[in-house]
């Protein structure tokens, strides 16, 4: 897909906390911009890896502010706004573009579960309404999280009324062929479909995604970028079969805590340790598990590393 506001490889990046469990914008900032040179296109933040539920709504606004304010250009994140508050919903989407970011990243209204189409084309209505159709929205398609699935048909509704603002999704829900049918039905008038699973990336750009959206990236940025970079032969086919592998490794320990430990690991620095509750840190026998996992991948030390830290 040509033009694409995100096109290509998006890490779902972790949020960076202190020992008290308040947000670290510096040390996130840190990470961002290293994933920034090292293949990525773009940044979701506050997202479901970014743990954007564990914080309250003023905490969400100090973490990207204070992005912005350490260096990280507003253009290239898409930050997640969507709450099971409309007008939470409407003031961090009012935020995010005041801050000078192009897109965000919406939750459906996850509280109240099974709403028909109806209620959710009404809810999605309103927060354009309230928001002036300023900022590109992205619908984010998580199902086994939200309990809420995105319809296709409620995906056509939403761009027969609001074109040019229901701008595309981030699939997470696993299921290709859902994903497909949303490039398949929507691409050829600009909506971006990103997979949020990094085994789908060279497929995805293959049918007309616009690229991927996804956890493991804050690890596997590298070889994401070159996927979208050559996109066919053998130098993206060996890169694809890495991202599938360390998106393998991530998953065979719970998800966030595990990413945190190899970024841990990979800085030595302990407070990538550092979560909200309900989620907590790796026991040790998980982090030598994942941490063996992403060295047999081949995927150890990450690359650009190195690098960074001797710029540093």
């Amino acid at each position: 897909m040509k033009n694409a506001l995100f096109g290509g490889v998006n890490a779902a990046v972790l949020t960076a906390m202190k020992p008290d469990l308040s947000p670290d914008p510096a040390r996130m900032a840190g990470h961002a911009k290293w994933l920034l040179a090292n293949g990525c296109n773009g940044l979701g933040v506050l997202g479901t890896t970014g743990e954007a539920n564990s914080f309250g709504l003023h905490e969400r606004k100090a973490i990207l502010e204070g992005l912005i304010a350490h260096g990280v250009p507003a253009a290239t994140m898409m930050p997640g706004t969507g709450c099971a508050s409309l007008t939470d919903t409407v003031e961090l989407t009012l935020h995010a573009k005041a801050q000078g970011c192009r897109g965000v990243l919406l939750l459906p209204p996850f509280y109240y579960k099974a709403p028909s189409d109806d209620g959710l084309f009404a809810y999605f209505s309103e927060v354009i309404q309230r928001t002036g159709g300023g900022i590109p929205l992205y619908l984010y398609n998580f199902p086994q999280q939200s309990a809420i699935p995105f319809s296709i048909d409620l995906i056509g509704r939403l761009l027969k009324a609001y074109p040019g603002v229901v701008k595309g999704s981030k699939d997470s829900s696993g299921d290709y062929a859902n994903m497909k049918a949303m490039v398949d039905n929507f691409a050829a008038d600009g909506f971006e479909v990103y997979s949020g699973s990094d085994e789908y990336l060279q497929r995805i750009l293959a049918e007309g995604g616009a690229g991927c959206i996804t956890a493991a990236s804050n690890g596997n940025s590298h070889w994401g970028g070159i996927v979208y970079a050559k996109r066919t032969g053998p130098e993206a086919d060996a890169a694809q079969a890495m991202l599938t592998a360390t998106r393998k490794a991530a998953v065979s320990v719970p998800l966030i805590p595990g990413l945190r430990e190899i970024i841990a690991r990979s800085t030595g620095d302990e407070g990538w340790r550092t979560i909200r509750p309900p989620h907590l840190p790796l026991t040790a026998a998980q982090g030598d598990a994942i941490w063996a996992a992403w060295g047999a991948a081949g995927a150890l030390p990450l690359p650009g590393f190195a690098a960074a830290k001797a710029a540093e």
